[in-house]
């Protein structure tokens, strides 16, 4: 069932893809087997309940209990599949990664109808953010340059890339209605919701080797809902790190560089001004 489903299904490049998979294969093996099932109950009760067998109809109706046997038989099997498979791979997936592992840690942050994406830069410390900074065309997320933990930092549109077989953690807010972060290949999808900073993780175990794989915004989020969609680029951690060098932005110059650069043209103002009043003086 596995095999047959995952010829529909989007490829897997998550970790915790394969237990998903199997769950859902065995949901699909007992929604195959109650279909058989009821479709033969359907066909036994048009039979034997047919006008030609019983011709003066019973009010009565059956006396046995067999259909409630079958319910009840039903509802334990949804019980177990609940506690014994669902609560289980949920309470694994949702788990934060050990600081051991070394995760990467990325913020994304939706709005109408965008995924705007911020890592924390080679310190990895995340910069302050203010909603009076927010700029749609130059400073989408609001980040305070001015903040040394911002300098270093990195926001893209709609571009995530993350490195093959590392822990990744995403922090997930909207600015303003409710979203939801959908990536079928990592099997992950989850509703962002403004106010609140929801955590997910994962851990990609595949490059995606120049296939496109599309971050989905998965809840109707207003008129351009069908256009908010991202990118997702898993690749080498070699190729990451150059990624991310190349979209580091511009080193700030030192305070202290750029006080001896003021302090040298103060120098040379004042030099220019005394030799203007030995001219005039002459």
């Amino acid at each position: 069932m596995q095999e047959f489903l995952a010829k529909w299904m989007p490829p897997n490049a998550a970790a915790h893809g394969p237990s998903l998979d199997a769950m859902n294969a065995i949901v699909h093996w007992m929604m195959a087997i109650l279909f058989v099932g009821w479709m033969a109950y359907f066909l036994l009760v048009l039979f034997k309940f047919s006008s030609k067998r019983h011709p003066k109809a019973v009010y009565a109706g059956t006396k046995s209990h067999f259909s409630m046997y079958v319910e009840v038989g039903i509802a334990v099997i949804e019980v177990i599949l609940l506690i014994g498979f669902a609560f289980p791979a949920w309470a694994s997936w949702v788990e934060p990664h050990e600081p051991g592992e070394n995760p990467l840690v990325v913020r994304v942050i939706a709005q109408q109808f965008t995924w705007n994406v911020h890592y924390p830069g080679p310190d990895g410390v995340f910069g302050s953010t203010s909603i009076e900074l927010i700029d749609e065309a130059s400073n989408p997320i609001g980040l305070d340059r001015s903040d040394a933990m911002a300098v270093d930092d990195i926001v893209t549109i709609n571009q995530l890339h993350l490195p093959v077989d590392r822990p990744v953690t995403i922090l997930l807010s909207s600015k303003d209605v409710i979203h939801s972060f959908g990536v079928p290949v990592m099997r992950v999808k989850q509703d962002v919701i403004p106010g609140m900073e929801i955590p997910m993780y994962f851990t990609p175990v595949k490059t995606n080797d120049g296939e496109r794989w599309e971050i989905a915004c998965a809840q109707l989020c207003g008129l351009s809902h069908y256009s908010m969609r991202g990118y997702l680029t898993v690749e080498t951690e070699a190729e990451f790190e150059a990624w991310l060098a190349e979209k580091a932005p511009a080193p700030v110059e030192p305070a202290e560089s750029a006080a001896q650069e003021a302090g040298e043209a103060a120098d040379d103002e004042a030099a220019s001004d005394a030799e203007a009043e030995d001219h005039s003086g002459h």
